[in-house]
């Protein structure tokens, strides 16, 4: 069975609601998942792992929560060679750029990108949370 990690960070819920879900289709296709909140996670933990979805939501000028989640990433990031990594994370307004220069990150950092990532504007409905789900079943298979 494939162990996947689920790291994010919520201020709100939003992203939080949004792992969980993703947690339960990976569940769902067969995987298990091991989700983890930033403040819970040390960025040497990515090693472990060959597929690791990283959540958070947009902030201010649409960029990474930066006190906590950031320092996180900018650590972390540099151990994604070869990774799968799946991206995720709410918004409220904006044009999702901060998902866009993520996604970059992650592919200059030479990881595998697994789609574009999934952003939901405010809080994931059941609507957002059926795809949260397929979004895990999918990254299981990739």
């Amino acid at each position: 069975m494939e162990h996947i990690a689920i790291i994010y960070w919520s201020g709100t819920g939003n992203t939080e609601s949004m792992a969980n879900a993703i947690a339960e289709g990976i569940c769902a296709a067969g995987g298990s998942a091991a989700v983890m909140p930033v403040d819970q996670c040390d960025p040497g933990r990515v090693n472990g792992y060959s597929k690791i979805a990283f959540g958070c939501p947009s902030m201010g000028d649409e960029v990474l929560e930066e006190s906590e989640f950031e320092p996180f990433f900018a650590q972390a990031e540099h151990a994604l060679q070869g990774k799968k990594v799946a991206l995720f994370g709410s918004y409220d307004w904006g044009t999702c750029q901060w998902m866009e220069d993520w996604c970059g990150r992650v592919q200059n950092n030479g990881a595998q990108l697994f789609e574009t990532g999934l952003t939901i504007q405010l809080t994931p409905d059941e609507e957002g949370l059926a795809s949260c789900r397929e979004f895990g079943k999918r990254f299981f298979s990739f």
